[in-house]
């Protein structure tokens, strides 16, 4: 959708700010824009919707040379937000919102009807908020706004320049999420500028690293930065604990699962002496006759008579499918617990323990280096789950 070729900014003084950029940015997509400060990101950014204009290069947005377009209708086509977000102090919250849609010439009923669907979109109840000044939000709240006011028009770009800076550690990942999710479900390109690595890896499908003079250092998912850096310097960038942020960008795979004994919770718990024993293990999964996990069953509380859901134990130690290796870890480090349940809905899977996590992140990593299917990688084999 945005395709950058050959783009260059150089200033009258002679500093080169950006240097040959070759990007393309698939519709829909996600992508960060990283490195230190004064490595040319922000100015990337700003020459997309021409607020600075390139000194050589091409960039087209669907097709069409953005250079040869008038700048002011260009941007009314991209929202933009910033890390000082730039609301009108003595304006409401719902005209600030309304910026774009009255230069658009909106009438009064159309905005109004968009200026509540957004806020109700980013989590402002429009009844509570939209007659609220800035100064009466936290700053969370006012990034919302930015947000919000950036999406009247329904853009297909959106470029924000450090949005979440400004906002303290916990109220910025609550924003990353619920921006990511927001993405998703518009299905709006975006373009994200940061300085921090993780922030980075943890929103972007892809990740431009620049270094600094305005150089692409490397352009690719962020588990192949993370697991593969293109030279020592995004290595340098990316840290020594990369392999821990690649955790956060590694998902689950069913390969990656051990499979403990499962039992029924209408089972006996002479039945269920009978798995243990066959498969020498100290406990099992509980789980429905439809697979549906119920819990587990240690061995030494399998004698007697009786069923196993009168002496199973509920599972708290247990994640969906489509966590991440970094949110089993946490799991299990939440419950002091040597494995984790992973489900599909209510179905059980499998089990990950921290010899399998371990693996799994290995075989992600050789699985980018060699260009295979993650499941084709070979490793070797983890002994039998055992509590």
């Amino acid at each position: 959708m945005i395709r950058l070729q050959g783009v260059g900014k150089t200033y009258g003084d002679g500093t080169v700010a950006v240097q040959e950029l070759d990007l393309d940015v698939p519709r829909g997509s996600f992508v960060t824009l990283v490195g230190p400060s004064g490595c040319g990101k922000s100015t990337t950014l700003k020459m997309v919707n021409r607020l600075i204009e390139p000194t050589s290069g091409t960039i087209t947005l669907d097709g069409e040379d953005v250079t040869r377009t008038d700048a002011v209708a260009l941007r009314r086509r991209m929202g933009y937000v910033i890390q000082q977000i730039g609301l009108f102090p003595h304006q409401t919250v719902r005209t600030n919102v309304a910026t774009v849609a009255s230069l658009l010439g909106w009438d009064r009923k159309r905005t109004n009807e968009r200026v509540d669907e957004l806020l109700s979109l980013v989590g402002l109840e429009p009844a509570k908020y939209a007659d609220r000044f800035p100064s009466q939000l936290s700053g969370g709240q006012r990034q919302r706004v930015g947000v919000a006011r950036a999406l009247v028009a329904d853009p297909p770009v959106m470029l924000m320049d450090e949005p979440f800076g400004a906002v303290d550690p916990v109220v910025r990942v609550r924003l990353q999420d619920e921006f990511v999710a927001l993405q998703e479900r518009i299905g709006t390109t975006v373009l994200f500028v940061t300085h921090d690595i993780e922030e980075a890896v943890r929103l972007g499908h892809k990740v431009a690293v620049f270094e600094p003079g305005g150089r692409l250092a490397q352009y690719d998912t962020p588990a192949r930065v993370l697991g593969a850096p293109a030279d020592d310097y995004v290595a340098d960038f990316v840290g020594s604990d990369r392999g821990l942020r690649r955790l956060a960008v590694t998902g689950i795979d069913g390969s990656d699962l051990e499979h403990p004994p499962v039992v029924r919770d209408d089972d006996s718990l002479a039945d269920a002496r009978t798995v243990l024993a066959r498969e020498d293990a100290r406990w099992a999964v509980v789980t429905t006759p439809s697979g549906d996990l119920r819990g587990w069953l240690a061995v030494d509380e399998a004698d007697g008579s009786g069923t196993v859901t009168e002496r199973g134990h509920r599972m708290a130690a247990w994640l969906p499918r489509d966590a991440s290796l970094k949110d089993a870890l946490a799991r299990m480090l939440q419950h002091d617990a040597g494995w984790v349940a992973v489900l599909d809905g209510d179905k059980f899977c499998g089990v990950l323990t921290p010899a399998t996590l371990h693996g799994a992140l290995r075989r992600s990593v050789e699985a980018d280096d060699r260009g295979v299917e993650h499941a084709s990688v070979e490793l070797e084999a983890a002994g039998p789950v055992h509590a």
